[in-house]
């Protein structure tokens, strides 16, 4: 009889990991005593996912307010500067905030609107029909905002995240005006000292204003990119990937993850004989369709990963081969053309019909979603992802 199971995911429970663990030698220990629980046979091209959460964290890679002040105030001057372009979050950017304004005088906090850049809506678009707002030209400061728009509150938190960052940045000790704008130029009405918090348009931002004449321009990406007071660090991404650990402290996105998952793979070659894949995850990429939220706040869904799950899929439709190519055929006759048919694919179907359908994305992050969704981001407590048949198509026994 043919195998009748394909991709499996499970979602493997790990210890409370603090600063210091092995995590190789834990990663790895799970994974072993998963197999012994449940039963399972390794393969090769088996994956072995951990979140990029246990990995900072083993690491200590964290920071507080203060330490986050210092570099700003160190690199910005500690006067006013313009803070433009954040996203909407509690656990991403609020504990940043209150650093940054702690480092200086005064914030001008410039929000792009509707949204942000990850689909946190401050207001909807039919709302910006209704006024005759135009959001890519109209540059609105905070009186006008109220006027035209109220006190909206997030559709999921509650929070009017207007009101809320500037009551963080004000408990900080600066002064802060609030303007809403999409255009990254508006800002220099207001300072020439940038610091751009969007995280995937960040370098067209960046540009945009060294070239309209900003003196000092920097993103998230360029603060705490060396450790500061004793604090923790990511030379790549600086504060982007933080996530909130405490009040007074941010989680940063974990450094140095390569020889992580390279040693993890060589842990269990030498224990299992397979060759399996190792990867750390961070956010999947994916959409929202109800809070119209896309969840990718991290720089990136995989900061480290084996050689194998470099690449895109190389897939066939299968549909599309049975609706077109084999529609004269059914049942057995037509399981075996489309098996032959994938046997003889040859190495890039970019472009053909036969793949048209199929995702084209990095395979990191395709796994990366799939992770995440199966480890959630509350109480599962499996922050291990083990995945078996990925690899497999339509031929496989």
């Amino acid at each position: 009889m043919s195998r009748t199971i394909g991709t499996v995911t499970r979602g493997v429970r790990a210890p409370i990991i603090r600063q210091g663990d092995d995590i190789v030698e834990i990663v790895t220990k799970c994974i072993l005593d998963a197999q012994q629980d449940v039963g399972f046979e390794f393969h090769d091209r088996d994956i072995v996912a951990m979140t990029e959460a246990i990995v900072a964290r083993a690491q200590g890679n964290y920071a507080n307010v203060d330490q986050i002040a210092t570099d700003v105030k160190a690199k910005f001057g500690g006067d006013t500067i313009g803070v433009i372009f954040p996203i909407l979050s509690r656990n991403r950017f609020a504990i940043c905030l209150r650093g940054i304004a702690k480092g200086a005088k005064k914030v001008v906090l410039m929000l792009s609107y509707p949204s942000d850049e990850v689909g946190n809506h401050l207001i909807s678009l039919d709302a910006l029909d209704e006024k005759g707002v135009n959001p890519y030209t109209d540059v609105l400061d905070l009186a006008k905002y109220r006027e035209l728009f109220g006190y909206e509150k997030h559709r999921f938190t509650g929070i009017d995240y207007v009101e809320y960052y500037q009551q963080l940045i004000e408990e900080a000790g600066a002064q802060c005006e609030i303007i809403f704008a999409n255009n990254a130029k508006a800002i220099l009405n207001y300072t020439k000292k940038v610091l751009c918090c969007d995280i995937h348009s960040r370098a067209r931002t960046k540009r945009l204003l060294k070239a309209a004449g900003a003196e000092i321009v920097l993103g998230l990406d360029d603060i705490l990119t060396s450790p500061v007071d004793g604090s923790g660090y990511n030379e790549n991404y600086g504060l982007l990937g933080t996530n909130k650990a405490t009040e007074d402290t941010v989680k940063l996105f974990p450094r140095d993850c390569q020889p992580i998952v390279d040693a993890i793979h060589d842990k269990l070659l030498a224990a299992t004989g397979k060759n399996i894949e190792v990867m750390v995850y961070g956010d999947g990429a994916f959409k929202d369709p109800v809070g119209k939220i896309w969840e990718l706040a991290d720089p990136v869904v995989s900061p480290a990963y084996t050689q194998g799950l470099d690449g895109t899929p190389n897939e066939l439709k299968l549909k599309y081969l049975a609706d077109n190519e084999f529609a004269n055929l059914s049942g057995e006759a037509l399981k075996q053309a489309i098996k032959e048919k994938i046997s003889a694919k040859d190495g890039s179907l970019v472009g053909k019909m036969a793949s048209e359908g199929t995702t084209p994305r990095q395979l990191t992050d395709l796994i990366g979603s799939l992770c995440d969704l199966t480890s959630g981001s509350g109480d599962k407590g499996t922050p291990i992802v083990f995945i078996q048949g990925y690899f497999d198509n339509y031929t496989a026994e």
